[in-house]
């Protein structure tokens, strides 16, 4: 498993809790984005800077990613996309996309598009809490602990 983050909106706070995660596992953590970006030094993680652009960063992870790779994304399409490869999705919020439900993620965050594009004031997220970092934290233990039984490392 390779772990790609789509890193120009990803939270600081996920980053952190990703770069510890990568070294304990073992397991390579590209982030991708159209700015430089500041790492830690280890073998295990890395970046790579695209140039800035729309979708841009989310061409380059579809094209790279493999089945079997998890990706950090709040971007729906993008997860629709790697999802689509056999790739799994997860959401700085600890949602995990899935065939099930990233198409009606999908439904609904076009129609909340096109109610904006039409003059309809639907709000944004919610502020990113504790509870949230919490949430992705878990669920990343719960993938890397499969992971890690399915290469049968203990």
């Amino acid at each position: 498993m390779h772990i790609w983050v789509d890193a120009d909106a990803c939270p600081v706070v996920i980053k952190e809790i990703l770069f510890r995660a990568a070294v304990r596992a073992e397991l390579h953590l590209t982030l991708v984005a159209n700015a430089p970006l500041v790492t830690p030094r280890s073998p295990w993680i890395g970046t790579v800077q695209v140039p800035r652009g729309f979708d841009v960063a989310d061409n380059h992870i579809v094209s790279v990613v493999a089945a079997g790779d998890l990706v950090i994304t709040a971007d729906i399409p993008l997860a629709a996309a790697v999802v689509e490869k056999d790739a799994l999705a997860l959401n700085p919020r600890g949602e995990l996309y899935t065939k099930t439900n990233v198409r009606e993620l999908l439904d609904m965050r076009n129609f909340l598009d096109t109610l904006r594009g039409s003059g309809v004031e639907t709000g944004g997220p919610r502020a990113f809490n504790h509870a949230d970092r919490q949430a992705f934290a878990n669920q990343l233990d719960r993938l890397l602990a499969k992971q890690s039984a399915n290469r049968g490392i203990t």
